[in-house]
């Protein structure tokens, strides 16, 4: 019998021919933390009797949830994961990289075959690479600090197969919206997600992280796109490594397969309060909005910036309309800059900032106020998640919230 992708990765990892449903202790190829979740975990990794982690080379350390500090006890958690990158000597420490997510795989802190955890439900994009990613809880965290090694309960895949071809301005966002609203809220609980078939096969690495990244939308563990070409071209200068073939068998064992087509998709929005809400950009065109954000680790990339600009053309953004522009990195900020979108947004009205997770999590600036309406290019639209508990947020593409964000309501993209 074939063995999916997440089983063979939990093969070579464990020594030993592994199927989904086995309980493994697992050792890990890394483990990230931030500064929201960061000083819980390291508390734990001190109650657990800890004095050294596992291995500092494989610890990942990201300040961007609330950077700069925008509290006190923001700055005092700040401080206390310095004390303990210097106390441990972790080498991979980034105070002004930018949003985790994106920094752990563009610094190639991950790879295909490898497992790697976080403090961070959104872990999971970096299957985009082919690896097996997930989040964990800061206590779990803890344990593997220390131990350098996790128990996992292996998922069983659920595959997802897309074809055909993106029509103009649909892309990878639109896809995992009406993905998220077919399988469900919690349609995916703890299973793997595995995305194949040739339009992802065409699908460049931005567009795959945008979809491993929201599989936790759907309750899954992990989200994972065997490594091909372009991943092995992407890796370049990131890791050195051989390629080598890694996908599921053809006689595979999959809990559930789905079929997508892509080239009569059209833009879908997510209307509030969930993620699976997912309808197509039609049934909730005219919706004014009061905030547009275009950025986050699901679309903050040089790529998705490219996409906004190319919508905005000459054009204004609405003067009622708080436009917040934030690059996921500071390298995806670099390449925005030397192509002159970030000019080019200032210049349309909009505020961009310095890479950093921003409004995505409600937690630093971008807040919104009783009533408020936001259209929002990240992952979450739960109630209160960007502010007051009576605001609404909706979830697009970046073309979408580049033309909701001219006009001043929402927009068919296509329309611009």
């Amino acid at each position: 019998m074939g063995a999916t992708i997440v089983e063979k990765i939990f093969s070579r990892k464990c020594g030993r021919d592994i199927r989904a449903g086995e309980v493994v202790m697992t050792p890990l190829d890394g483990a990230m933390i931030h500064d929201i979740t960061g000083p819980l975990a390291i508390q734990k990794f001190y109650e657990m009797g800890g004095t050294k982690v596992f291995d500092p080379a494989r610890v990942i350390m990201l300040f961007d949830h609330q950077i700069p500090a925008d509290s006190i006890p923001a700055a005092e958690n700040h401080v206390y994961m310095r004390r303990f990158a210097v106390e441990q000597r972790i080498h991979n420490y980034d105070i002004q990289e930018g949003v985790c997510h994106q920094v752990v795989v563009e610094k190639g802190r991950t790879a295909p075959g490898e497992i790697v955890v976080g403090a961070d439900s959104h872990t999971c994009m970096y299957g985009a690479v082919g690896a097996f990613a997930t989040g964990i809880g800061s206590t779990d965290m803890g344990f593997a600090l220390k131990y350098g090694a996790l128990y996992f309960k292996v998922p069983e895949t659920i595959r997802a197969e897309v074809s055909g071809k993106f029509p103009r301005r649909v892309g990878a966002k639109d896809l995992i919206l009406s993905i998220a609203a077919d399988i469900g809220a919690d349609g995916a609980t703890y299973k793997a997600i595995e995305f194949a078939g040739k339009a992802i096969s065409k699908m460049d690495m931005p567009g795959r992280m945008t979809c491993c990244n929201m599989v936790i939308e759907m309750g899954a563990k992990a989200g994972v796109v065997a490594p091909d070409k372009i991943t092995w071209e992407y890796m370049k200068g990131r890791r050195k490594m051989k390629p080598f073939t890694l996908e599921s068998d053809e006689d595979a064992v999959f809990v559930e397969k789905r079929s997508y087509n892509v080239s009569d998709m059209e833009p879908q929005v997510a209307v509030p309060h969930n993620v699976d809400t997912g309808v197509p950009v039609s049934e909730v065109a005219g919706t004014s909005v009061d905030q547009v954000f275009i950025g986050s680790c699901t679309n903050g990339r040089f790529e998705d910036l490219e996409e906004a600009a190319e919508v905005l053309g000459k054009k204004k953004f609405n003067p009622n309309v708080r436009v917040i522009i934030i690059p996921a990195s500071r390298d995806e900020y670099l390449k925005s800059l030397r192509a002159g979108l970030i000019e080019k947004f200032v210049k349309a009205g909009s505020l961009v900032e310095a890479p950093c997770c921003g409004p995505c999590m409600g937690g630093a600036f971008g807040l919104l106020a009783p009533g408020e309406v936001s259209l929002s290019t990240s992952n979450r639209n739960f109630k209160g998640r960007q502010g007051s508990t009576e605001g609404k947020v909706y979830l697009c593409s970046p073309a979408t919230a580049a033309a909701s964000a001219i006009n001043g309501v929402i927009t068919d993209p296509r329309e611009i």
